[in-house]
């Protein structure tokens, strides 16, 4: 059984990383879904929802899962995913960031190099949503070549008729639209303005976890 974790690499798990992860789950299957590095006892029981384990401990550190099975989905990776790559018994190892534009490399810097026994691969030269990249991976380990599968770049979120949000990342086509969280689109066009205020106001990103029910 082919296993995806999540190595949650951002301060807090805030709506957006929520929205993200709650898609992936949908994607993969909770019974197939880790979720690593949650140092927050609140967050970790809300992600217990979405995946079957959810995990205070670095992925760096775990025992559970031997280096040789992983593969470290890095943008950076000389090499691109193949379906010949995935054995039943392989871990993908998915940074939990949230993008740079331009990209960063802190897949390669806070996980690539800290497992030198994990194969490295990536998803072609796009910068993925964490979804997107849980999309592609899965679609490649049932055997469709990345070559197969078809993006959208800088994917436009239409608010109203005079404002749009503009994402600078690539999206995979799955069905002959964009995948993407629905609950995040809602979110960016309901919802995302507040929170930033909220941002400014308080100097931090709130978790989803200081949130109410009507706040998600």
């Amino acid at each position: 059984m082919v296993i995806y974790v999540i190595e949650h690499l951002e301060p807090v798990v805030s709506k957006w990383v929520w929205f993200e992860y709650k898609n992936v789950s949908h994607i993969v299957g909770k019974e197939n879904l880790v979720i690593s590095n949650i140092r927050d006892p609140a967050e970790r029981k809300l992600l217990t929802k979405i995946a079957f384990m959810v995990l205070e401990e670095s992925i760096l550190s775990l025992k559970s899962f031997k280096q040789e099975d992983m593969i470290v989905l890095d943008p950076q990776a000389p090499h691109v995913l193949e379906p010949k790559d995935v054995k039943e018994n392989t871990v993908f190892v998915i940074g939990g960031i949230m993008g740079d534009h331009p990209p960063k490399g802190r897949t390669k810097t806070f996980l690539s190099k800290r497992l030198p026994n994990a194969r490295k691969r990536n998803l072609g030269k796009l910068q993925l949503s964490v979804d997107g990249a849980a999309y592609v991976a899965k679609r490649i380990a049932e055997g469709t070549p990345l070559s197969e599968l078809f993006f959208v770049n800088e994917l436009e979120i239409k608010v109203s008729e005079k404002h749009s949000i503009i994402l600078p990342f690539s999206y995979p086509i799955k069905d002959g639209r964009p995948l993407i969280s629905r609950e995040l689109v809602e979110y960016l066009k309901n919802g995302i303005d507040r929170d930033e205020a909220e941002y400014l106001k308080l100097g931090r990103v709130k978790s989803v976890v200081e949130f109410d029910e009507n706040g998600l």
